[in-house]
């Protein structure tokens, strides 16, 4: 039977994961060098403000929200002149700014809350979610790039925050996203999975690595798990991808086809790694493992691997 696109899933398996659930129009041509500034200017522009690996959210409506006027985000010390225009969602500019505010100094409704904390803990739905995972890759980013690598100069925020410019040579850098390969490898009514040395107490979850230059998603999942391993895979297919703003991750989900069985772990990478029968998985996806082993949580990618193969046919 030929492949139609008419048998795919109304919804990708990407929109069930957490950074995933962006509905910003980024309108990438339509980015200038004042759009940020532009947008600034809007009365009812919402900005999200990141300090360092944590995201502001206002309480004082009683419920969480990540939005905060210009006149809140800049009583809060944001950085406008740092403004990075995300796009439009419902014709409503969505800027991200960073601040540098201590928990201590704020005011009592608002708190300042780690990224996993808020995916983990759902503190702010799939918009939000998403519109965070943009604008703390994309801040990161400028922080860490603020010299020309390749004279040295001062660079500076251009196309509303989507390159910089460099003021010495004249060199255009643009944001980067760091791909990582995520693979749950199967063999029968079997699967693959280990554990790093600082993972919590019980937690096995899917192998994974960076993907390097010159490399495909597939080679890289069949290096990463012969090296971790020791694990030949044949076939390599995708799953689903997911966000990672940790600080510009996009993990890339895939299953790989084992042949062979016998594992040679990676002692500096793994503490321990064994194949799974498919029944011990589904103990541990409904948190009645007799040993207390359990997989990582729903919004995380490698869940969803895990899940979707130990509940198919």
């Amino acid at each position: 039977m030929p492949f139609s696109l008419f048998d795919a899933p109304q919804r990708e398996a990407s929109h069930f994961l957490g950074f995933s659930g962006n509905i910003i129009d980024r309108q990438s041509e339509k980015r200038s060098d004042d759009s940020a500034v532009k947008a600034l200017a809007e009365p009812g522009a919402r900005l999200i403000l990141v300090a360092q690996g944590r995201l502001l959210l206002d309480f004082s409506g009683g419920s969480a929200t990540p939005y905060f006027s210009r006149a809140a985000a800049e009583a809060l010390g944001a950085g406008t002149g740092e403004a990075i225009l995300l796009g439009r969602a419902d014709d409503i500019a969505m800027l991200a700014l960073p601040v540098a505010a201590e928990q201590e100094g704020l005011p009592e409704h608002i708190k300042s809350i780690d990224f996993r904390s808020i995916l983990a803990q759902r503190l702010t739905d799939e918009a939000g979610l998403g519109a965070l995972a943009q604008g703390a890759a994309l801040l990161a980013w400028h922080a860490s790039h603020r010299f020309c690598g390749r004279c040295g100069a001062a660079t500076e925020m251009r196309a509303g925050g989507y390159k910089r410019h460099c003021t010495g040579c004249g060199t255009e850098h643009f944001p980067r996203t760091d791909p990582v390969a995520i693979m749950l490898t199967v063999s029968g009514d079997k699967c693959l999975m280990g554990r790093g040395r600082h993972f919590a107490p019980g937690v096995y979850s899917a192998l994974a690595g960076f993907i390097e230059p010159g490399e495909t998603i597939e080679a890289a999942v069949r290096r990463e798990t012969l090296e971790e391993a020791g694990i030949r895979l044949g076939r390599v297919v995708y799953h689903s991808s997911q966000p990672w703003p940790f600080p510009y991750s996009l993990m890339i989900g895939c299953y790989g086809e084992a042949l062979n069985d016998d594992i040679s772990r990676d002692t500096d990478e793994l503490e321990d790694c064994r194949w799974f029968p498919r029944a011990e998985v589904l103990q541990m996806l409904a948190g009645t493992h007799p040993g207390e082993l359990r997989v990582p949580p729903g919004h995380a990618i490698a869940h969803q691997l895990i899940r979707t193969w130990a509940e198919s046919d």
